[in-house]
């Protein structure tokens, strides 16, 4: 039961991180274009100084937001990932009867918590980040389908 488990734990939190980086790296790619004036990347017309401004103000905001929820959660997957290979690995090891059973029931129990805490802050920030793409798809008139 481990071995499957254990598969599905990394490629799960893989995907949960790499969503967050990749999130990110769209915010920062369209402060990026507003900032050197290159809007046909982002498909926006050239526009005032004014406005302009105010749309570097939105996306200034929505790097900050977005680097802040990858660095909350980010954290979190790191550990849960590396807690789940120790206790895989320690698993074995206690089948062989290199490790004591406490040891591993330990780096297990740690596991376990720290998956759930995890979860918690990857659904949380899940929400806040949903919310961000639909201000920054709306504010540049993106197409659903890109991220």
């Amino acid at each position: 039961m481990a071995i499957p488990f254990f598969i599905f734990m990394i490629f799960e939190q893989a995907f949960v991180m790499f969503f967050f980086i990749g999130v990110s790296r769209l915010t920062v790619n369209v402060y990026n274009s507003l900032e050197s004036k290159d809007f046909d990347s982002i498909g926006i017309e050239a526009t005032s100084d004014e406005v302009l401004a105010n749309l570097l103000e939105k996306s200034r905001t929505f790097v900050h937001n977005s680097n802040l929820s990858k660095r909350k959660v980010i954290p979190w997957t790191m550990l849960t990932l590396t807690l789940g290979t120790f206790a895989f690995l320690l698993g074995g090891a206690h089948d062989t009867g290199l490790v004591a059973k406490h040891i591993h029931s330990g780096v297990v129990l740690g596991f376990v918590i720290a998956a759930t805490l995890s979860t918690i802050f990857q659904w949380r920030y899940l929400g806040k980040i949903h919310l961000l793409l639909r201000k920054l798809k709306t504010t540049f008139s993106l197409p659903d389908h890109q991220m």
